[in-house]
């Protein structure tokens, strides 16, 4: 008979070689629009913006972390290996450096195993890890990053097949690319792009294609779709919609999502909690979870796979002394903002419907707004539909555009997560559905968004987060 010493060592080694296999690996639907799991259950690329993970959190503060974002409904972490905050300079929490000399050639071991350590750690978060081999300052330095610029063609492709091969057992991790920096012309910048695309599938070899990606640079009009739409490599489609107010993500979304050939779009950048809008705080304030809100469900509806939350505190995980973007509250405390409390109702409503059979269609209503601040957005499956007002404004629905003979109507609040039942109605005209708006003087006006859930009465769906 074993020890128990023997039998607690092997389930401990247990633990440790599951850690990482525990999540099954991503991969593109068949018809290109979503992501599924290798067994082709839909998977909503919920995301959160941690940069510096691996740079500036210690472990216990990233289990912290993770288990505050898994609790939250996030399903990704999105976190660089080289980090921008001076990230081959200015060691990680251990007092690690990442490259010996600045030498992509010459990586730290002992840096690169707690980076092990904690993308181990997020798989028993449940969570994915969407995994920057640098950002893209190293690279490119430009005007708001630290640098230096240390990759070219050659040095990138090698470092990037050796990160591919460390990590290609690894399911928990998604692939991408860039940085917050977009190809300059005139330059090799899509070059070494590419060169690393190539390395981190050489490197990961005869493993599962890795699902991969490209972070462009945040003017707010940028998508990986205009340097690599044609490239094989590339899986998803990344925006950057940008820290401003009122955006038209829906615009970017709808660009990508009718591309050729088909690839999932996710808005991997928008307008972040807490952050100055337009990094001018003084005379514009900072970014509300009003404003978070509406990029997720503006851009979700117009065909996105999926959606990326930040907090300006948060996405370097800054105290109030360090950073101007932590100016109104430390990370720690940052975790628990009400945007991203409530990107969990974004999740629980699009997870309540046959995920893959949705489409953007705005053919079923009639009028969109005059703008973000007042758009009116819509998506439907076959035999249901959502409809997302950003002002309150009424919503006309016209007849027939989703199957059954009677719809079932609910008001959704992406506030609270929670249903008002509307009614039954004929699925033989146009439809009219005011939003619940505060009394006793209903008008539409900001903050005051709403989610139409239309079903086909005979389908008797649940309600969001009904189990």
């Amino acid at each position: 008979m074993r020890s128990l010493k023997n039998i607690f060592f092997i389930f401990l080694l247990g633990l440790a070689g599951g850690a990482f296999a525990q999540l099954p690996r991503l991969r593109v639907s068949d018809d290109k629009h979503f992501l599924v799991t290798a067994d082709g259950k839909p998977f909503f690329w919920l995301g959160d913006t941690g940069w510096e993970l691996f740079h500036r959190l210690d472990k216990t503060d990233a289990a912290m972390y993770f288990k505050k974002r898994s609790e939250q409904g996030f399903t990704v972490i999105q976190a660089v290996v080289l980090a921008e905050l001076n990230g081959l300079h200015s060691p990680n929490a251990n007092g690690d450096l990442p490259l010996a000399g600045d030498d992509p050639a010459k990586p730290n071991e002992a840096y690169f195993k707690y980076v092990d350590t904690l993308i181990d750690l997020a798989a028993q978060y449940h969570l994915y890890i969407a995994l920057l081999p640098t950002w893209g300052d190293k690279v490119f330095r430009n005007s708001w990053g630290v640098g230096p610029e240390i990759f070219d063609e050659t040095n990138g492709y090698a470092y990037a097949k050796w990160i591919g091969a460390r990590y290609k057992n690894r399911t928990n991790i998604i692939w991408v690319i860039g940085g917050d920096r977009s190809p300059r012309e005139h330059s090799h910048d899509v070059s070494i792009w590419r060169a690393m695309a190539k390395g981190i599938l050489d490197g990961v070899g005869d493993a599962a294609r890795p699902l991969m990606t490209f972070h462009p640079q945040p003017d707010g009009t940028s998508s990986s779709s205009q340097w690599f739409q044609q490239d094989d490599w590339l899986g998803v489609n990344m925006l950057q919609t940008g820290h401003c107010r009122d955006t038209p993500v829906w615009e970017m979304v709808s660009d990508d999502y009718h591309k050729t050939p088909a690839k999932p779009v996710v808005n991997g950048e928008n307008i972040y909690e807490e952050m100055p809008v337009c990094f001018n705080a003084k005379e514009l304030g900072y970014g509300s979870a009003y404003d978070v809100r509406k990029s997720a469900y503006l851009s979700l509806f117009a065909g996105a796979a999926g959606h990326v939350y930040g907090a300006g505190p948060v996405i370097w995980f800054s105290e109030k002394t360090d950073n101007l973007f932590a100016a109104l509250h430390t990370w720690r405390e940052a975790l628990n903002l009400n945007g991203a409390n409530e990107m969990k109702y974004v999740r629980a409503l699009i997870a309540s419907r046959p995920m893959l059979d949705r489409v953007p269609d705005q053919s079923m209503i009639a009028g969109e707004g005059s703008g973000a601040a007042e758009r009116i957005e819509a998506t439907r499956g076959t035999d249901y539909a959502f409809i997302y007002s950003a002002y309150g404004e009424k919503i006309i629905v016209k007849k027939n555009k989703i199957a059954g003979a009677k719809l079932k109507a609910s008001w959704y609040d992406p506030r609270t997560g929670k249903t008002i039942s509307i009614g039954v109605f004929d699925n033989n005209g146009d439809l009219g559905f005011t939003p619940p708006l505060p009394k006793p003087s209903p008008v539409p006006s900001e903050k005051e968004d709403w989610v139409l859930i239309l079903d086909d009465a005979a389908k008797n769906y649940p309600m969001p987060g009904t189990p």
